[in-house]
């Protein structure tokens, strides 16, 4: 991350390159705060900031930008990596406890089904099948484990292989138990904002026996763009403390079997 003010050497690409990583780094920030920041006129900044919106990095409203998920722009994986970090390894811990030695399980491309996978050393031998490449480079060297990757068309936004090769791989194989998170959660379903990733979560829960849904709570109440699935799709559904007594009223009511980890 560029430290301190100043106009990052090497030209625009250099340039951008920092925009992203200090957006990321704050969350969000105003157009005018990033043009004093790097000493550039608000022009090159909105130049700098269509280019990241196009890469997918960041996305812009009115007068600044974000890294932050809406319901139809996913956030990008080295912000999702960094944020709920507390949340997400209280809700690992908490789904560790349903997988058995020689289970076949599947994790998806989530930084929560990513906190997960830093656990399952303990619990062995295991066959895990994942699309994200996150995953796969933690669990590669991991004894005791199978490891099985879903190749496909690469997408750096998600570090993960999607596509009709990635669903095509799924489809035949079968496993005891699949862990997935989505970005949304509302009206009795779990939804994402992007159809080719929605593709290949819904191929991953036809084939496992055993669907468990990973959402820390920040996910709870809100909606995203395209339906993956209904929460009955899932045996259980695991968030943290975080969630509110609304929220979790709201699955009892729909007759969801939650569990809350606790922190």
């Amino acid at each position: 991350m560029h430290s301190g003010k100043g106009r990052p050497r090497g030209g625009p690409a250099r340039r951008q390159s920092a925009i992203g990583d200090f957006v990321l780094a704050q969350g969000s920030a105003t157009a005018a705060d990033l043009a004093e920041h790097f000493q550039v006129s608000l022009m090159t900044i909105h130049r700098d900031l269509d280019e990241l919106q196009r890469q997918g990095i960041v996305r812009k409203f009115r007068g600044g930008v974000t890294a932050q998920r809406s319901g139809v722009f996913e956030s990008n994986i080295a912000y999702r990596t960094k944020s709920m970090r507390a949340e997400k390894d209280a809700i690992a811990k908490r789904a560790l406890e349903l997988v058995e030695p020689g289970m076949a399980i599947m994790l998806d491309d989530s930084t929560t089904a990513l906190a997960l996978a830093r656990h399952l050393e303990a619990i062995t031998p295991l066959t895990v099948v994942t699309n994200f490449l996150d995953g796969l480079n933690l669990l590669a060297t991991a004894r005791g484990i199978r490891l099985v990757a879903l190749g496909g068309d690469y997408d750096p936004l998600h570090n993960s292989f999607l596509g009709v090769s990635c669903v095509e791989a799924i489809e035949s194989l079968q496993v005891d138990m699949c862990f997935t998170s989505t970005s949304a959660v509302s009206g009795g379903h779990a939804s994402h904002q992007e159809p080719h990733v929605v593709i290949v979560k819904r191929a991953m829960l036809q084939s496992a026996e055993h669907n468990i849904l990973l959402v820390d709570h920040t996910k709870l109440g809100r909606i995203a763009l395209h339906k993956v699935a209904p929460l009955t799709a899932f045996e259980r559904v695991i968030v943290d403390d975080g969630a509110s007594a609304d929220a979790l009223r709201d699955l009892a009511e729909r007759k969801v079997n939650c569990d809350v980890a606790l922190r």
